[in-house]
């Protein structure tokens, strides 16, 4: 009687992180404009958000389950199309088909990239922070190369590469303590 209570529970507190999560993810879409400036770059604060979107989804799997996981990505790439569509109206601003493409296809196939190697992490290796460091950077890289492809259809831009080095240096700063909070998350044990 109480296992079962219990596991009433969870499957009712997975729906709070997944509203998180599309948070998140709203406000990753909301952040783009807002920019900083580093070596006469300019960069979004978005990119700040974004290692904390993968923690999030990873967190899902470890405490709940793979497809619980599935869930709060397909619903957070919806609500985020959404999100983007009803700006773009609200702004009697075009929407440009290409932007939203190239983040949603870069964010679904990045989050699939990571869920899957965090899976086979959890499932079948002793976990490290070393490893765990290493999969939220792959999934970033793969983030910005999809979007990269969709988005820009050119990489050879004189300001994108500077861009995306800092970028990923300052996103692979925010992933080490992300890695070791992620290390000492007890996975849940259901039988």
């Amino acid at each position: 009687m109480k296992k079962r209570i219990k596991e009433e529970q969870l499957q009712d507190d997975c729906w709070i992180y997944i509203m998180l999560l599309t948070t998140l993810t709203i406000l990753l879409e909301s952040l783009k404009k807002y920019t900083f400036h580093i070596n006469n770059v300019d960069l979004s604060f978005s990119i700040l958000l974004l290692p904390f979107v993968y923690f999030l989804s990873n967190y899902i799997c470890k405490k709940y389950d793979y497809k619980k996981a599935v869930a709060a990505i397909a619903i957070s790439g919806v609500m985020f199309v959404s999100f983007s569509a009803i700006i773009s109206f609200a702004f009697g601003e075009r929407l440009i088909l290409t932007n939203v493409s190239g983040d949603f296809c870069g964010y679904v196939v990045s989050q699939f990239v990571n869920l899957t190697l965090y899976v086979f992490l959890l499932n079948n290796t002793k976990v490290s922070i070393i490893l765990l460091y290493l999969n939220y950077l792959f999934s970033l890289i793969i983030y910005y190369m999809i979007y990269t492809l969709i988005y820009l259809n050119i990489t050879t831009l004189d300001n994108y590469w500077p861009v995306y080095f800092i970028t990923i240096g300052i996103q692979m700063i925010i992933c080490l303590p992300i890695s070791i909070i992620d290390k000492n998350i007890k996975k849940l044990k259901t039988t």
